[in-house]
């Protein structure tokens, strides 16, 4: 089952995991007509259950009546922005949605793998130093403190009751089919294929580390074997990242190199609640899963741009018809 599964991350690991030949349950809140698991036709390929993921009722159901032995808790509330201007919808979904899966999934015993996403924003600041698994979560802000403690209670369930749940911990994902055009990647190229200046909320200068979606994909799929193969692992986190820091501005700025253009962006320094530098280690995924992403920083890049821009054409061909 994947909670999510019309996210940016959601739709690419249900491609993963039906090229797989997996039998793939999608929980799906929101009908997203333009979402990538819809466009690309995944959907017809899975079962669907229309839900919402704090339902603690509807989630024993979908897991007994399906007989799902693994689980991937991707829903949430993403957006730094909408966490401020509304915190309590974005507690009531990261943390209580965590939860409801988490127990859900303890009291269904073919469940015999979870993977329950955090982020890198549950560390809270790290004051410069680069994010480790055994570091403190310390969020401070809503969408930061929600990741904390969803992350917290997936470590509680696997010490507590034994639950094979792992957590991830990943960099800031990019690649097609990210629709929520306030975020900087998919923004910027989406202001570059109209011809505008991208806009940057910040002053250009918080850092941090990207991951491209397709090997976040390989993550959580990797992740899921390693603890249903290897019990000891419940319990564990694991950050993943492509280990190359770069500045907003210089994301930017390799965005408009490689779609050539000669826009120069908007910088507003406007951003709230939000931290200033993050780095992070995959060493340990590394060493202890033998993960590795396939994707350097360019590569991503031009498959996302190569999605936006098939995704912007399909838009104007279906307004002229």
């Amino acid at each position: 089952m994947v909670t999510g599964a019309s996210g940016l991350l959601g739709s690419w690991l249900v491609r993963r995991l039906v090229e797989r030949g997996a039998d793939v349950v999608c929980l799906v809140r929101d009908w997203a007509p333009q979402s990538e698991v819809v466009v690309s036709g995944l959907l017809s390929r899975v079962r669907v259950v229309r839900g919402d993921v704090r339902d603690s009722l509807l989630l024993e159901r979908v897991l007994g009546e399906y007989e799902v032995d693994s689980v991937f808790h991707l829903a949430a509330q993403t957006i730094v922005g909408i966490a401020n201007a509304n915190p309590l919808s974005t507690f009531e979904t990261n943390i209580g949605g965590t939860w409801a899966v988490l127990e859900a999934c303890r009291r269904s015993p073919k469940v015999r793998a979870i993977v329950c996403a955090s982020s890198d924003k549950a560390y809270g600041s790290s004051h410069g130093s680069a994010y480790t698994e055994d570091m403190p979560l310390r969020g401070i802000h809503p969408y930061d403190v929600s990741k904390s403690c969803a992350d917290l209670l997936a470590a509680s369930y696997a010490q507590s009751f034994g639950s094979p749940v792992v957590i991830t911990r990943c960099g800031n994902l990019f690649g097609g089919g990210d629709l929520n055009w306030n975020r900087l990647v998919p923004g910027t190229i989406r202001s570059v294929l109209k011809g505008q200046r991208p806009v940057i909320r910040s002053d250009g200068q918080y850092v941090r580390d990207y991951l491209y979606v397709e090997d976040a994909a390989d993550a959580y799929t990797c992740a899921a074997h390693a603890v249903a193969t290897r019990p000891e692992l419940a319990g564990e986190a694991f950050n993943f990242a492509n280990d190359e820091r770069l500045t907003v501005l210089q994301i930017v700025e390799r965005i408009l190199k490689q779609m050539r253009s000669d826009l120069e962006p908007v910088v507003r320094n406007e951003a709230l609640n939000e931290i200033r530098l993050q780095t992070m280690s995959s060493a340990k995924a590394k060493h202890r899963l033998g993960w590795s992403p396939r994707f350097d920083m360019a590569e991503g890049l031009e498959r996302t741009i190569a999605w936006y821009t098939q995704h912007v054409r399909r838009q104007r061909d279906e307004r002229v018809s």
